[in-house]
């Protein structure tokens, strides 16, 4: 709530509250009958998140050096902030790679505001490493690069998408009520021109989990055509930044150029 309020700083009082019952209204919206969301049983195992602080004192990650160093950004989750990444990071950046942020804080939404400033930053990244840069993206910051390496493929090495829901229907997951809320538009109707589910002009892999209890595999997963290739992982939606074998799974790719 504190992220939603940021947003109307500067409106006032009765046209903050109009637009709060507006996104409220959006908020309340029937789930389509005929689309599927990962189960309740699957949501609650998200809370395998709570055991991971413990879980990670005691685990060693084996990683062998990168065949060749990449330049990687990594793009948040829906409503996440880069620090959530920070582990993973840490594991990429262990075999030698050299990991960037997107540099726009949370991922709140987009907005052709903030996808000119990522447009930007890729441009700089891709001058400073010389060569195209890698995109790793959470969720939302999946469909974020996705719809980045559309617009300056030549700056582009490989799309990754974690769990990211790109194909399907944009309700079929367990947020976007959230997400209504927080941005104040529907999945379906975003600020900006994009066809979620068309391919990236660069080689793109979707990793996805049939444990994910946020989104839908078959929205994470795709079809031939919407992607290159398609990994099954066993990891929860929130596993995503921080399973081993997510880690595994991404040096692999980076690996294979």
């Amino acid at each position: 709530m504190v992220q939603l309020a940021a947003r109307f700083g500067n409106v006032r009082f009765a046209d903050r509250r109009q637009e709060i019952v507006r996104r409220i209204g959006i908020a309340a919206e029937p789930r389509p009958e005929d689309v599927a969301a990962p189960s309740l049983r699957r949501m609650l195992g998200e809370l395998d998140v709570l055991a991971e602080p413990v879980r990670r004192r005691f685990r060693t990650i084996d990683i062998a050096p990168a065949v060749t160093p990449r330049t990687v950004m990594l793009l948040p989750g829906f409503a996440t902030h880069p620090f959530r990444m920070r582990y993973l990071a840490q594991q990429i950046e262990r075999a030698g790679h050299t990991v960037k942020r997107w540099g726009l804080g949370y991922n709140l939404g987009p907005s052709e505001e903030n996808l000119q400033q990522l447009e930007a930053r890729l441009a700089d990244l891709a001058v400073r490493s010389g060569g195209p840069v890698y995109l790793v993206g959470w969720s939302l910051g999946g469909l974020f690069a996705r719809e980045l390496a559309k617009r300056r493929p030549h700056e582009v090495a490989k799309v990754v998408t974690m769990g990211s829901p790109f194909s399907y229907n944009p309700r079929a997951n367990n947020a976007w009520r959230a997400y209504h809320l927080v941005t104040g538009h529907r999945v379906e109707e975003p600020p900006i021109e994009a066809d979620l589910a068309a391919k990236p002009p660069v080689e793109t892999v979707a990793l996805w989990s049939p444990r994910d209890g946020i989104v839908h595999p078959r929205a994470a997963r795709g079809l031939p055509g919407e992607r290159d290739r398609a990994v099954a992982l066993r990891c929860t939606h929130l596993g995503f930044a921080y399973a081993p074998e997510v880690v595994s799974a991404i040096l692999r790719e980076l690996d294979a150029g």
